[in-house]
């Protein structure tokens, strides 16, 4: 099955490759915003995404986002994806 996660993206970590920081329930990683960006990178800066396979698919509000985290932590379809995270963020240094 394929799971698209909520995420915030944080920060534009390498403008060129359309690559940016988002946090998703805590854990942070680096994505590619190319599927929603347009125009100035800095405008999705803050804004919320599905993320999925290291990719912010679509965008969506603040409010469909927790929702979505909220019923997929509820239901525990979440848990494997993040602690793969964690564990890969673990394991190339960086904060989980």
């Amino acid at each position: 099955m394929c799971l698209g996660i909520p995420g915030q993206i944080v920060a534009i970590t390498d403008a060129d490759r359309m690559m940016a920081m988002a946090e998703i329930s805590g854990v942070r990683r680096e994505v590619s915003i190319a599927p929603i960006a347009q125009g100035n990178l800095d405008d999705v800066v803050g804004k919320w995404a599905l993320i999925h396979v290291g990719f912010a698919m679509s965008e969506i509000d603040e409010v469909e986002a927790a929702k979505t985290l909220e019923a997929l932590h509820s239901l525990g379809e979440a848990q494997e994806e993040l602690h793969a995270m964690q564990a890969t963020a673990q394991a190339l240094g960086g904060a989980a």
